[in-house]
């Protein structure tokens, strides 16, 4: 047991030095991490914020210029006058504008008559989201200017439902609060299935697994020295994000720590698995290296429910986003950070990657044998 233990520690302190003298490894470790962090924190934005909208006014009467200085003010619609509908139109194809509202030349007239009076609201349907965002804001800008006028001159006012919104785990509904958590699901699975499809291609391109076959150790001792060293990379580079994530960018951390150490220590385990499969079964660094990214790293963006809601997904695509086990770590890392420690949801994820974890490396131990061939 010692003899097993001092070789299982040689070997990992080789590999140990292997991590060190490689620039790359550290860079992918400890500075890629940060700059992945502050891209999808502050350059990856789904909030919306100062759009340009255009506005054409066409009736000037009184009624109609009150209506449309209800569209000034705004935190989020940079108001552009125009003139002219064609001005509006040569715009929007511009992309100067995302958006125009033309004001009908019989406006007023319509409005006192008690006739529904037409506003006409254009978008740039290239953009599906800013499109109903601004369809959305013109309505409600209508509905407010309605209530203000009925108020003025003492009409009864309208019965209606006056909506109340309230986001739960993210108040300010801030776009980075979701990004962040998937984003350093994607450096995990950087570390642990991309650093590690090289390890063993490595060792077998660079000749040296001929000496590490001539020498006792077992095929457990080889494959525990291969992990364990990206695994304490992967832990320190989790501490790193971690720390920049609830420094710097103010991210919310509401769950436990204890618990974001053990589902890291889970994913890690299935990354670092998937990687030395690849790496054992293709022989050859580029390929494994390709391989892992089209693997692991393209399903931990497009699937993975990080950037894209899989409930939106078609029903195969979404039947498919089960097999991958990013999808389980993003989840996972947006309860603890946004929930805090929800029992039910953490569970269930563990579970998945402790069988996952248990596949990959079994299926490594298949393929790693002691011999040449």
């Amino acid at each position: 047991m010692h003899d097993r233990l001092r070789r299982t520690l040689a070997l990992s302190r080789k590999e140990f030095y292997q991590i060190v003298r490689d620039p790359s490894s550290i860079l992918i470790a400890f500075v890629l991490p940060l700059i992945l962090i502050f891209i999808f924190g502050y350059g990856l934005n789904l909030d919306t914020a100062r759009m340009r909208v255009g506005l054409v006014v066409l009736d000037h009467s009184a009624e109609a210029t009150r209506f449309a200085s209800a569209f000034s003010g705004s935190p989020f619609i940079a108001l552009v006058p125009l003139a002219r509908e064609q001005d509006a139109a040569h715009a929007i194809t511009a992309g100067t504008v995302r958006g125009f509202v033309v004001i009908q030349n019989d406006f007023s007239t319509h409005l006192k008559r008690g006739d529904a009076a037409a506003v006409q609201v254009v978008t740039d349907g290239s953009d599906p989201n800013t499109a109903a965002f601004v369809a959305a804001y013109a309505q409600g800008v209508w509905e407010h200017w309605l209530d203000v006028r009925r108020a003025e001159l003492g009409l009864p006012a309208q019965a209606g439902i006056a909506i109340e919104p309230r986001y739960w785990y993210n108040p300010a509904a801030i776009s980075r609060y979701f990004l962040v958590p998937g984003s350093i699901v994607l450096i995990m699975t950087v570390i642990g299935a991309l650093l590690t499809s090289l390890v063993v291609a490595r060792e077998w391109e660079r000749g040296t697994m001929e000496a590490l076959l001539s020498t006792p150790i077992t095929r457990t001792e080889f494959l525990l020295s291969k992990l364990m060293p990206y695994y304490l990379l992967g832990i320190a580079s989790m501490s790193v994000c971690w720390i920049a994530s609830v420094t710097l960018l103010g991210m919310p951390f509401r769950g436990s720590l204890f618990v974001l150490l053990g589902i890291t220590t889970l994913y890690l385990a299935v990354a670092l698995g998937g990687g030395l499969l690849v790496s054992s079964a293709l022989r050859n660094q580029f390929n494994a290296a390709q391989a892992a990214l089209n693997i692991a790293f393209l399903p931990a963006v497009m699937l993975s429910g990080f950037v894209f809601e899989i409930s939106s997904m078609p029903p195969p695509v979404r039947a498919v986003t089960y097999l991958f086990p990013a999808r389980y770590f993003v989840s996972s890392m947006q309860t603890l950070f946004l929930a805090g420690n929800v029992p039910r949801i953490l569970l269930i994820n563990a579970l998945y990657l402790v069988v996952a974890a248990a596949f990959l490396i079994g299926a490594t131990a298949r393929f790693t044998k002691r011999r040449l061939d």
